[in-house]
């Protein structure tokens, strides 16, 4: 079973030692905060401590309900999957610029086998791509696209504390530690993303123990690369967490019955004045336009509402974000997502027409997916 406990601990220490602190002061770069800015900071410090203990106290029970063997029939067989990797560490490793952890000469042939059987244990692999020892993960999704269309429209991610909805594999995840967030939960109920995901941790928490000796035999949290996936859905956060300075959702609103439910869900998990970033299919047209699918989108049965980008930029102000904007928007290419070695299923190519890529099978708009900015109020 994945070890969640340095986890735990780590969401009941204060923000200090567990780097998740942010500046909340309008205090100007080169001017020290007043008495007041930081009495009202350690409040909020102390207030997200207190909501994070309570959250540690639910989350042993819903982790077990989302890792549940007797509820998930191959979940047993992936667990069996991640315990055979062998524990080796890579020369390097890189999140910044791309997925990657070590390289093939860091194994031996036995090990090189090893590994590369368990990665293909857990077929299909949607979000990537990742290299792993030389292993090239050639996902559905070139989710690395995505990242580098939506980087530079967002608030740094240095220091900051981080949450990713429907986070999948957590690829993205890697990319937010590889811009130098403080701490980054992912949380998707998917139990094969989940055991995806602490697979690329079984190797990358080896490299990085072993680049910071300074930590020795201190606490178990503290010796733990500061990122997690939890096997849980929106649902099962706290009702007004407002615990993060920025919160991800990609690919999820058009899977929500009630978006508007979504989008206040999504606010509820900022900091006064924390930032969303929002990726979600949209259809061109003006203000109102929104298409609801009677049948299928895209051979898809849970998609309930694809709005223009206007449209969302107004549920987002009617959700009481403010300044929302759309940042980029492009249609879905046959490159960026389509089947591949590690992902046999049907894919884009699919579930477009035949006649016409521009529309899908069903003859709606093919998919076109936007990327929204949006804060939360200050106050």
């Amino acid at each position: 079973m994945i070890n969640y406990r340095p986890f735990l601990h780590a969401l009941t220490q204060a923000p200090s030692t567990t780097n998740a602190t942010t500046n909340t002061t309008n205090a100007a770069p080169n001017e020290k905060p007043t008495r007041k800015a930081k009495a009202n900071k350690l409040k909020s410090e102390a207030l997200i401590l207190q909501k994070f203990t309570a959250w540690a106290e639910q989350l042993p029970e819903q982790i077990a309900q989302g890792l549940c063997t007797q509820r998930f029939g191959d979940l047993g067989d992936w667990l069996k999957a991640l315990q055979s990797l062998p524990d080796v560490c890579p020369s390097s490793m890189d999140f910044l610029d791309e997925a990657r952890i070590g390289m093939r000469e860091d194994l031996n042939d036995e090990e090189s086998q090893q590994v590369d059987q368990a990665l293909k244990a857990l077929i299909p692999w949607r979000k990537g791509p990742y290299s792993v020892f030389g292993t090239h993960i050639d996902t559905e999704w070139r989710s690395d696209w995505k990242w580098d269309r939506l980087r530079e429209h967002i608030a740094p991610l240095a220091g900051k504390t981080i949450l990713d909805v429907g986070c999948g594999n957590g690829y993205h995840c890697w990319r937010m530690l590889g811009e130098q967030a403080a701490r980054v939960i992912g949380i998707d109920p998917s139990p094969r993303f989940v055991v995806q995901f602490y697979m690329m941790k079984h190797f990358a928490q080896a490299y990085w123990r072993q680049q910071q000796p300074e930590l020795g035999n201190g606490l178990e949290s503290e010796r733990e690369l500061p990122v997690d996936i939890l096997p849980i859905g929106i649902e099962a956060l706290p009702a007004e967490l407002a615990a993060f300075d920025t919160t991800f959702s990609m690919g999820v609103l058009y899977h929500r019955r009630s978006p508007m439910d979504h989008l206040r869900e999504l606010k509820a998990t900022l900091k006064p004045g924390g930032q969303l970033v929002l990726e979600t299919l949209i259809i061109p047209g003006k203000l109102g336009d929104t298409l609801v699918p009677e049948g299928r989108y895209a051979k898809m049965n849970n998609v309930w509402f694809i709005p223009s980008a206007e449209t969302l930029i107004s549920w987002l102000s009617k959700c009481g974000f403010t300044k929302p904007r759309c940042v980029d928007s492009e249609q879905t290419s046959l490159e960026e997502q389509r089947s591949t070695d590690w992902m046999t299923f049907q894919s884009l190519q699919d579930f477009l027409s035949p006649d016409d890529i521009n529309l899908t099978i069903e003859g709606h708009p093919a998919p076109m997916r936007g990327v929204f900015v949006a804060e939360a109020p200050s106050q």
